[in-house]
C-alpha cells in the first residue's frame, strides 16, 4: 500500500500543501480517468495516492502550493469534478511518488448497488454537530475502525469495533431502524456510503457530519468541542488535533500502530522492533528484518536522504495486529484511502 510513515527526525523539508479529496460520481471509463490523472499529476509534479472506480475518485495528493493549486484548477475543468470536495493541510513531504489505482470501490464496503450519487443521509455542518450528538434520542456512530477510535472520538459515540469497513454492515444489523442515527468518519467519504447503505436498509433518519472529523477540528474551537483525543490520519502526520495541528502520535515501525507518548514510554516499546500491541506477535524472521530496516533507515537519516526502500516495510495497510489473514490486498488499499479524504 502506498502511503509512507516518514522517519521520525528526518531532514527538514519545505512545507507542502496536502489535499485530501473525493467525489462519488459515475465514471464510465476508470482506465481513461486513471490516464488523465497520471498525466496531470506528472505535469504539475504532484505526489500521492488516488483511487479510481466506476463510482468515483478518492485519495490524497501533495506538492508545492502553486503546483497543487494549478493541478486542481486544471482537473476541475472536467465537468464531472468541477465541484469535487477537498480539505487542505500542510506538512513535510508525505509521499515519495504518485500512484493512481483502479479499484472496484473507492471506499470498500463490499455491498453491491450502494449508490451515494443518488441517495445519502442528511448532511450536518460542523457548527451544528454538537447539538445533534447531544440529543439522547439519537444513536451516534463512529464508522471508523477500532484502532482509529482508540486514539480519539466524539463523546458518547458507539464504537462498532470493526477491523475493516466491510464489517460495518454486520454491525448495523444490531441497530434499531426506527431510531435516528448520526454518524461520522475522518473526512466524510465513509459516511456518505454508510448513510446510503442504512437508508437502503430501511433506517428512517440518518445524519452524517459534513466534511468529517477533519472539518470539525478545523472549524470548531477546542473550547466548544465535544471531540476527545486525536484524529488518526493515513500519512506521516499520523494524528491531528484542533486546527489540524499535528498531534503527538507516532507509528510503531514494526506494526504501524499509532502510539501515544505514554505508550512509547512502556518497557514493551523498542523503536523499530516492538510495542505493546505487537510485542508477542512478531516472529524471529520479522525481527531480523526489522533490525536490517532500522540499520538502513539510520544510514539514510545520517546521510540526510529519504529511504525509498523503506516504503515496502513501513507504510501500512492498517496496524498489523488487527489485520486478518484472509484479507485481500485490494480491500486494504481501499481501506487506507477511504479516509485520506
Amino acid at each position: 500500500l502506498q502511503f509512507l510513515y516518514f522517519i521520525e527526525g528526518s531532514m527538514a523539508e519545505a512545507q507542502q500543501l496536502i489535499v485530501a479529496m473525493y467525489k462519488f460520481v459515475h465514471v464510465e471509463s476508470p482506465e481513461e480517468l486513471k490516464k488523465q490523472l497520471e498525466d496531470i499529476t506528472k505535469k504539475h509534479n504532484i505526489k500521492g495516492m488516488l483511487l479510481v472506480a466506476s463510482e468515483g475518485l478518492n485519495g490524497t495528493i501533495s506538492g508545492g502550493e502553486d503546483d497543487v493549486r494549478n493541478m486542481l484548477k486544471e482537473f476541475k475543468q472536467d465537468k464531472r469534478f468541477e465541484d469535487i470536495i477537498w480539505k487542505e493541510s500542510s506538512g513535510q513531504k508525505p509521499f515519495l511518488r504518485m500512484r493512481v489505482r483502479i479499484k472496484q470501490e473507492i471506499v470498500a464496503l463490499g455491498v453491491p448497488n450502494v449508490d451515494p450519487v443518488h441517495k445519502v443521509g442528511t448532511y450536518v455542518e460542523p457548527k451544528d454537530w454538537n447539538a445533534i450528538i447531544s440529543d439522547p434520542d439519537i444513536t451516534v456512530l463512529d464508522t471508523r475502525n477500532t484502532y482509529e477510535v482508540n486514539v480519539g472520538t466524539f463523546k458518547g459515540a458507539q464504537d462498532p469495533k470493526t477491523q475493516t469497513f466491510k464489517e460495518f454492515p454486520t454491525y448495523c444489523k444490531t441497530l434499531d431502524k426506527s431510531k435516528k442515527v448520526a454518524m461520522f468518519c475522518t473526512g466524510g467519504i465513509r459516511c456518505e456510503k454508510a448513510s446510503s447503505y442504512l437508508l437502503d436498509q430501511g433506517f428512517d433518519t440518518v445524519y452524517h457530519l459534513k466534511g468529517g472529523i477533519l472539518k470539525y477540528l478545523e472549524e470548531v474551537s477546542e473550547e466548544d468541542s465535544m471531540w476527545s483525543g486525536e484524529c488518526f490520519v493515513f500519512d506521516d502526520r499520523v494524528g491531528v488535533k484542533h486546527g489540524l495541528v499535528v498531534g503527538d502520535l507516532r507509528p510503531c515501525r514494526a506494526c504501524r500502530y499509532p502510539l501515544s507518548p505514554e505508550e512509547r514510554q512502556l518497557p514493551s516499546y523498542v523503536e523499530g522492533f516492538s510495542c505493546e500491541h505487537c510485542k508477542d506477535v512478531t516472529s524471529k524472521v520479522q525481527k531480523e528484518r526489522f533490525a536490517e530496516r532500522e540499520k538502513q533507515l539510520s544510514l539514510a537519516e545520517k546521510r540526510g536522504i529519504p529511504h525509498i526502500g523503506s516504503e515496502a516495510g513501513v507504510h501500512a495497510k492498517r496496524p498489523k495486529p488487527l489485520k486478518k489473514k484472509a484479507e485481500k490486498k485490494g480491500e486494504a488499499i481501499g481501506e487506507i484511502c477511504s479516509d485520506m479524504a
